[in-house]
């Protein structure tokens, strides 16, 4: 498969711009008294407009699916999680089994569901309808004191990740929510962020699932040690340097999505730095991204003013696995059905 060019995705087409806005704007409320979900059917009916070539009357969220992509990390092996990479797989095998927080979320707002494993260490053999394997090895290099993988396995990651949803687009889905799952993952999006914003670690790292102080003082000093073997602002490289597999492969996910004409719900902090890698490879996506809420971890406050983006709901929560997205979803479909059923001024008699 080639290589994804930044050029591919489109830019949302504004020309539909002003006659939704109208749309919006006469339904029977005040203007803009409907906060952020009018933001939110606005980009929606564009983003539909963009993908049929014409100005869509009516939102759809169809097919909505939640794809989590799991991988193991090398830097975990140093100590900066409560938890040994062991428990990637053993979440991977509950998730399968139904009995995360992601599924009962996903039950209850009757979302489709998938695990990509990336690259944990100890594979999954047996089949499960719900499990998708795009192996780049059995996790990544310990990025503390060398590359966490090869340009090769970038490259392939990405490939991998643009055909983990092309199902989705063949399927007709409408919204793409995505989650992770990787011990040491904070780690690695922290370094990412660090690497492509040029902030200081400091303000980049957080306590991921709650490491204590020490824990804390290693892995900021661990991840700027990382950072000093190289200097470069290129989304490929720093990849290569600190990256993970499951963030390469969300990364091309997400290009591939908007190169689609999907909508793309972003969750946390790990999978907000695969989306700011790929803004910084295509521009252009970063109008098919609706962020879902705003994560305790220290991060992604700053990478959600990076990315300039108002997330849709503040709960405290830094568990990832697209369990915000999945919470944010019923938003989404309000906006749709509001926009689509809500009576206008005209037609409900209504004089303003």
């Amino acid at each position: 498969m080639k290589n994804m060019q930044p050029g591919q995705v489109t830019p949302l087409n504004i020309e539909y711009k002003a006659v939704i806005q109208n749309k919006i704007d006469q339904k029977t409320k005040p203007l803009g008294s409907l906060g952020q979900l009018e933001q939110v059917a606005l980009q929606l009916a564009l983003i539909q407009s963009q993908k049929q070539r014409i100005l869509v009357d009516k939102v759809s969220i169809s097919k909505p699916t939640v794809i989590i992509f799991a991988g193991d990390h090398g830097i975990s092996e140093q100590g900066v999680s409560i938890a040994p990479s062991a428990v990637t797989r053993q979440m991977v095998l509950n998730f399968l089994a139904g009995g995360a927080a992601i599924n009962c979320f996903c039950r209850s707002n009757n979302i489709d569901f998938k695990v990509v494993d990336t690259g944990i260490i100890d594979p999954i053999a047996k089949r499960h309808k719900n499990l998708i394997n795009y192996r780049l090895g059995a996790g990544t290099k310990n990025f503390a004191n060398q590359s966490a993988m090869t340009e090769i396995q970038v490259e392939q990651g990405l490939s991998y990740g643009k055909q983990t949803i092309e199902p989705l687009i063949n399927s007709d889905c409408s919204v793409l929510l995505l989650g992770e799952m990787g011990i040491g993952n904070t780690s690695s999006a922290a370094a990412i962020l660090s690497a492509l914003t040029k902030e200081p670690v400091e303000l980049c790292v957080g306590i991921g699932t709650g490491i204590n102080q020490e824990q804390l003082t290693l892995k900021k000093q661990l991840i700027t040690q990382a950072l000093a073997r190289f200097d470069s602002s290129d989304p490929k490289t720093i990849l290569k340097e600190v990256g993970g597999f499951e963030i390469t492969q969300m990364t091309g996910a997400i290009i591939a999505a908007a190169q689609a004409g999907i909508a793309i719900l972003i969750d946390g902090f790990i999978v907000s730095t695969a989306a700011l890698l790929a803004v910084r490879m295509a521009p252009n996506v970063r109008d098919y991204l609706i962020f879902a809420h705003q994560s305790e971890e220290s991060g992604h406050q700053l990478l959600l003013k990076t990315l300039d983006a108002k997330p849709l709901l503040n709960l405290g929560l830094r568990l990832g696995e697209g369990t915000g997205a999945a919470l944010a979803l019923p938003l989404l479909h309000a906006a749709a059905h509001f926009y689509n059923d809500m009576a206008s001024f005209k037609s409900a008699g209504v004089t303003v």
